[in-house]
């Protein structure tokens, strides 16, 4: 399944580039003397990228007291990391910017919230780490429809006739879009963490950080359309300490504050 994965990522054409503003706030992030006022500029120099994160934190979504009209002053209040999400979400938009990956964009954006919500609530791991982790888990989706359309069309049906979606997607690829994905966040010199969610998030105990993707799994398993409580036993919730003793009311939540995100993020 390895080579079949490099096959793909190695052959596909128009294979999908890390936005360059993503890599310039990933290194902004990881230097320990850059300032807000670094990314600041960073995201300055993209007008389009510059509004979208005035309206966004000047919206409901963030609920601030007074009107933000300098990007330096809104990242200032929302911090180094969670900036950086910001960034991110907006940034990666166009590769889901198609019809045919309308679904796989706001269920990213689901996740994200959901595993930000937990990661916060129960002191799983820091929030923001949370919720980059949960956006960017099924980002291999994306490279197997580059690959093949009417492939993914076809296991969509299967997936939703019941048919497991890695075993499914190993019949007609020889691999998976969790492979696929972590690949290339491989590629993309992405941090360990994310790559790991973005490969364990269907199968978290086989990870060496158990935890995090098991979050992942957690809230990607809530927010599935057709969502199954049984798939959600006590080896997970165990493994987080936590107990989700009424799911449902969970799922809406997460899915309430998900949908109010991705209004704000539709135009």
């Amino acid at each position: 399944m390895e080579k079949n994965t490099t096959d793909i990522i190695n052959n596909l054409k128009d294979m999908p580039a890390m936005p360059n503003i993503i890599i310039q706030a990933l290194n902004v992030v990881k230097n320990p003397n850059s300032s807000i006022a670094d990314l600041g500029k960073i995201i300055s120099y993209d007008q389009s990228l510059s509004i979208k994160v005035l309206n966004l934190v000047n919206s409901a979504f963030y609920g601030f007291a007074q009107q933000i009209s300098s990007i330096t002053r809104a990242l200032a209040l929302l911090g180094m990391n969670k900036a950086k999400n910001i960034i991110i979400t907006v940034a990666m938009k166009p590769l889901f910017s198609s019809e045919r990956n309308k679904d796989l964009w706001e269920h990213a954006i689901t996740v994200a919230i959901g595993c930000e919500y937990l990661a916060s609530h129960f002191k799983i791991l820091d929030p923001d780490d949370a919720f980059i982790i949960g956006f960017m888990h099924d980002i291999g989706k994306i490279v197997l429809n580059m690959q093949n359309a009417e492939f993914t069309d076809k296991i969509k049906e299967l997936v939703n006739d019941g048919s497991d979606i890695i075993e499914t997607e190993k019949a007609f690829f020889a691999t998976n879009h969790a492979e696929v994905g972590a690949l290339l966040a491989k590629k993309w010199k992405l941090p360990l963490l994310i790559t790991n969610a973005i490969k364990y998030h269907h199968n978290p105990m086989a990870s060496s950080m158990p935890k995090e993707c098991t979050l992942v799994y957690i809230v990607d398993t809530l927010a599935q359309d057709e969502f199954d409580t049984s798939l959600i036993n006590e080896k997970y919730t165990d493994l987080l300490n936590i107990k989700l003793e009424k799911p449902e009311i969970l799922r809406d939540s997460i899915m309430s504050r998900a949908n109010l995100l991705i209004r704000e993020l539709s135009d």
